[in-house]
């Protein structure tokens, strides 16, 4: 039963670093990834999706001569004219710099890559969006993180003990929701009002995905740990550890806060979708 138990651990640990790692790759705040060939050779390099802090947004792309570059950008989402950045070389890498906006704006841009006067075909139709955002201490930030690691491995432990029927998946969810409080309600709001000047931007304030997924989340497992003494009790923690699991799986920052350069206001959730303005621009 012991070396059950550690197996069962291994593989909730296993299950829930995948579903993390697949979240946070999958999300529209990750880098976006490019491959090109130029003369039989490959070169890669990606474009920043999200910056934090005071500063102007840094995009180096370590590409050889004859490669040269400019970046086309404007605010987003607006109908702004666009603006040309020029990239410089420096030590064998192209540089240049978008410039800093409040947090939650945006701004959609892409890439003009050129070498020896010929346009390179990145293989792309769409603009890059980044979204920037206030720089979070590590005294929010890494605690908050760490408890949303160990949510997951906990959750993950929970289904899986509760499918070999094994008591202390009651146990299990108790401790979930006490990680998830910790991390998604307490610290969550604290990394999110430095990252964006508001604590809380899911029902019944407003409709941010994510807020509102880590919401979901804890409904489903209070719901199997108040009714933990009933014959189902089982199958209720199994479906809580199934919603979180789903909610790992949808990408990190869907439908997050977005500046609305009109109004001066941060939107979330679906008010942009009803604004009509969750799609990423064609290259113009």
């Amino acid at each position: 039963m012991k070396v059950k138990k550690v197996l069962f651990w291994v593989l909730a640990v296993v299950i829930s670093l995948g579903t993390m790692v697949y979240q946070r790759m999958t999300g529209p705040t990750y880098p976006k990834d490019y491959e090109i060939t130029y003369n039989d050779a490959s070169y890669k390099f990606d474009l920043p999706r999200s910056h934090g802090g005071e500063t102007d947004c840094p995009v180096e792309i370590e590409l050889p001569e004859p490669f040269e570059a400019r970046i086309v950008w404007r605010q987003f989402p607006t109908d702004q004219p666009w603006k040309t950045l020029q990239m410089e070389r420096v030590d064998g890498v192209l540089t240049a710099a978008l410039p800093h906006q409040p947090p939650a704006g945006k701004i959609e841009y892409h890439l003009e890559l050129m070498a020896e006067g010929n346009l390179i075909d990145l293989g792309d139709s769409e603009n890059v969006v980044i979204r920037f955002k206030g720089d979070v201490p590590n005294w929010a930030l890494i605690p908050h993180v760490l408890m949303m690691v160990l949510t997951v491995i906990w959750s993950m432990a929970t289904i899986i003990f509760a499918l070999a029927n094994i008591p202390v998946y009651k146990k299990y969810v108790g401790v979930t929701i006490i990680l998830l409080l910790i991390g998604g309600f307490i610290l969550g709001p604290i990394v999110q009002k430095f990252s964006f000047g508001q604590l809380w931007t899911g029902w019944p304030f407003g409709d941010d995905l994510t807020d509102n997924k880590t919401l979901f989340a804890l409904i489903a497992f209070l719901t199997a740990w108040f009714l933990r003494k009933k014959s189902y009790s089982r199958w209720l923690a199994i479906g809580a550890a199934l919603v979180m699991l789903a909610v790992y799986l949808i990408p990190h920052s869907m439908g997050g806060s977005e500046l609305d350069y009109e109004s001066g206001e941060v939107v979330t959730g679906s008010l942009i979708l009803l604004a009509g303005k969750t799609g990423i621009k064609r290259i113009h």
